[in-house]
């Protein structure tokens, strides 16, 4: 259900309330007194009335929050496909360099280029998920490992003056989830804790197996028996009062000053972990700090590797022809480099204008076209139509930079059709063309 949809559940209500506080006012003005009523029950009359119009207010508000993270959302996948364009020229131009350098150091600074700007396109990913409330394609996770990676960034983010401990139990369980939302779990959890230790303090991150047994339910809330592996992340901080501490997870709830929270730290915690199949629960005392502990399914499967296998890219080279559609010079330049590298023969085309005529004009087969899907005049989609009807047996692979809520304007869905994407490397780019070409004989007409 998303924020909009939320607060018309919510208006609904409110509007009830509304209208029976306003009778209560209304008939106590017109028969109050003639039936024997006194001043206490317009008293009690006028303060339902000013209990409801403030609620309806708070979630005026809160309809305005949530269009503004719409809005953000929206602005961040524009903003997304012009960086990840840019992000896979930085990408694609390290990848060539590392085939063709040998030096050691060289290769080295090459490498942590390349890693930085993977890093980055993760970064991008991970920042528009949250912002659409996406969840992330789940896989099996070793939670040590991602707070281990976590645990990097940790003092940049809350401060040096706060001490970060992780204990992470050796033996620890598998569980599925979505690596980026699992990090904002994390982060979130971070900076909360950092906002309740201003003058410093101690955060430790702590990772075990756990068994839930029947009669554990009171001590940890709603969490059914079964076997979890639990993330528990304590600060020293100031501690929350018991009032608070049960609307920690209502959205847009915050105890900070104005312009200085919006509210959705935890109430997000909350929602990655519901979708992941989990469960929260958080202890405090004012004085004594605050405990957050996350319990996920265990699964006994194996977790996925950091990095993905090597790939022959001799597998992935072809003598085909392709039509190259990208309206970015330097990308299409860098990907035009890399296809020519694998013995492919590029045609280019900087719009959907331009393919066409490439495709009316070209005699010879044209095996594959690889085109962007958000591009001036003529979308990728469309173009892909104009093609089947002049070159049926072209196959086509999308690329694209933007969230797939935002492709679906264009009639784009990644699990119907081939989708590169971006930033995309180039194994990911040659598996999925030879995907698509097959190793079958070149066809002597398309």
């Amino acid at each position: 259900m998303s924020q909009a949809q939320r607060y018309e559940r919510s208006q609904s209500d409110v509007r009830f309330n509304h209208s029976i506080a306003r009778r209560a006012f209304e008939l106590f003005e017109t028969r109050g007194r003639e039936d024997g009523h006194d001043f206490a029950d317009w008293i009690r009359a006028e303060s339902e009335f000013n209990a409801a119009d403030a609620e309806r207010q708070q979630t005026k508000e809160q309809l305005a929050q949530a269009h503004k993270m719409e809005a953000i959302g929206r602005l961040a996948g524009g903003v997304a496909h012009d960086f990840n364009n840019l992000l896979n020229v930085i990408i694609g131009y390290s990848e060539l360099l590392l085939l063709q350098v040998h030096e050691e150091d060289l290769r080295s600074i090459v490498e942590d280029i390349r890693k930085a700007a993977s890093t980055a396109a993760s970064l991008t990913g991970h920042l528009l998920a949250f912002s659409r409330g996406e969840v992330l394609a789940p896989k099996v996770l070793d939670l040590n490992r991602v707070v281990s990676d976590i645990f990097r960034m940790l003092p940049r983010l809350i401060g040096e003056n706060i001490e970060v401990e992780t204990v992470l139990s050796p033996d620890l369980g598998r569980v599925r989830a979505g690596l980026g939302q699992i990090e904002q779990v994390i982060l979130n959890l971070a900076v909360n804790a950092r906002d309740a230790m201003q003058n410093g303090g101690k955060l430790t991150i702590h990772t075990k197996n756990v068994y839930q047994h029947a009669g554990d339910a009171q001590r940890r809330g709603t969490v059914p028996p079964g076997s979890y592996v639990s993330l528990t992340v304590t600060d020293s901080g100031k501690g929350i009062d018991e009032n608070t501490l049960s609307r920690v997870f209502e959205p847009y709830f915050t105890t900070k000053e104005r312009g200085k929270g919006t509210g959705l730290g935890l109430a997000v915690v909350h929602d990655i972990v519901d979708q992941s199949g989990g469960h929260v629960w958080v202890e405090s005392k004012p004085g004594h700090g605050t405990t957050c502990t996350i319990y996920l399914p265990r699964v006994e499967e194996v977790a996925a590797p950091d990095e993905p296998a090597k790939v022959n890219h001799e597998a992935l080279r072809g003598s085909e022809t392709i039509l190259l559609v990208e309206d970015s010079n330097d990308l299409r330049r860098m990907t035009r480099a890399f296809l020519q590298m694998q013995g492919y023969k590029v045609m280019e085309a900087t719009n959907g204008a331009d393919a066409v005529e490439v495709i009316q004009q070209y005699k010879a087969p044209i095996h594959l076209m690889l085109t962007d899907v958000v591009m001036p005049g003529i979308s990728g989609p469309e173009l892909a139509k104009r093609a089947a009807t002049l070159r049926p047996n072209m196959k086509v692979l999308y690329a694209s930079g933007y969230a797939g809520d935002l492709l679906e304007i264009y009639g784009v869905s990644a699990s119907d059709i081939p989708l590169l994407e971006k930033p995309f490397n180039f194994d990911s780019l040659g598996q999925k063309m030879r995907e698509l070409l097959g190793q079958e004989k070149l066809q002597k007409s398309a």
